[in-house]
């Protein structure tokens, strides 16, 4: 009688253990990847307009959703919508920034770097365009008890300073993808 995992072998009745057989294979499907998981970093890029630009795109952003997020602005609709603005494209040009910064982009070559970068830069631009329309007309000294004036309006002056900063990245980003395709 066989019992599960055990060998029966005839006339004696003896049981002992089954050898276990383990076959491995190899593959060099992986050939095609590189091998080094380190980034490298590119120190000339900070020194190219697209570069500065990001720069300032951070900081003077930073100056933007900081001034608002430090006064009263939930009790207003509209500066919620340029806190939206402000946080959402200041997010995401950090990320890109370090996308640019160690070359991760030279990682990922199927993705269309060149029209990425020209849809962020002309949809930043176009948003924080009606952000700081918003915010320059939101701005009044007429409420009563309004002590968050100053700071709205250096919010929007900055506001402006960041839709310029879009506007000239829109336009590097769009002669660098005209010239690629």
């Amino acid at each position: 009688m066989e019992k599960p995992g055990l060998w029966y072998t005839g006339e004696m009745e003896e049981e002992r253990p089954r050898s276990q057989t383990v076959t491995t294979t190899t593959s060099s499907y992986c050939e095609t990847f590189t091998t080094s998981t380190s980034l490298s970093y590119d120190k000339s890029f900070l020194t190219t307009a697209p570069g500065l630009l990001l720069l300032a795109e951070i900081v003077f952003g930073l100056l933007v959703w900081a001034l608002i997020a430090g006064s009263e602005y939930f009790l207003f609709a509209a500066f919620g919508w340029v806190m939206f603005v402000a946080v959402f494209y200041w997010v995401l040009t950090v990320f890109l920034l370090i996308i640019y910064i160690t070359r991760a982009y030279t990682r990922i070559p199927k993705v269309p770097w060149t029209l990425v970068g020209l849809c962020f830069n002309g949809s930043a631009f176009i948003l924080y365009l009606i952000s700081a329309v918003v915010d320059a007309t939101s701005v009044s000294n007429e409420i009563p008890q309004n002590h968050n004036y100053n700071t709205w309006a250096a919010s929007a002056f900055f506001a402006f300073v960041v839709t310029t900063c879009y506007a000239a990245s829109t336009y590097f980003s769009f002669r660098t993808w005209r010239t690629r395709s």
